[in-house]
């Protein structure tokens, strides 16, 4: 006979599964690199600051702290970095203009379409990503990362790589 209560039970668990699935955009069971710094942002657009790290000096990163790299392979503001160079080095999305932060210039930001149609940031002309692995405020383990045929850097607030 059928048992509506270990049936309700059984389906339940199974949403649950699907949405904690679901809710790790980013990989690596966490929330997607730029979840709440910029799509969707009610104050506009992604965000750019700037912090001082003790090795490298003044780099861009966004409001969380996060750092964010140039990839020397782009083609001026075009993104070559999709597919599994994308899921490593997401790129800094934003639904709005991008806003300055304390230090941050507001002459270097702006945008660039991506083939789906999202718009990422770019500084200095520079497309701007994430390095997947780095997760909190400080982390530059991507720095001069020499992956997907090119090595990866944070910017300085001129807009010039670091190296």
């Amino acid at each position: 006979m059928f048992n509506t209560r270990k049936w309700f039970a059984g389906g339940a668990t199974a949403v649950a599964l699907v949405i904690a699935g679901c809710g790790g955009a980013g990989g690596y069971g966490t929330p997607a690199p730029n979840a709440g710094a910029g799509p969707g942002n009610a104050a506009g657009g992604a965000p750019v600051d700037v912090i001082t790290d003790p090795k490298l000096g003044k780099i861009i990163v966004d409001a969380k702290g996060r750092t964010l790299y140039d990839f020397v392979l782009d083609k001026g503001t075009m993104s070559v970095c999709y597919g599994g160079c994308a899921s490593l080095w997401p790129p800094y999305l934003t639904k709005g203009a991008p806003m300055p932060g304390v230090g941050a210039s507001k002459t270097l930001l702006g945008t660039t379409k991506r083939r789906d149609g999202t718009t990422e940031v770019t500084y200095g002309g520079h497309p701007l990503y994430y390095y997947a692995p780095d997760r909190t405020r400080g982390q530059i383990t991507g720095q001069a990362l020499d992956q997907f045929g090119a090595p990866w850097y944070a910017l300085a607030p001129s807009g010039s790589e670091i190296h």
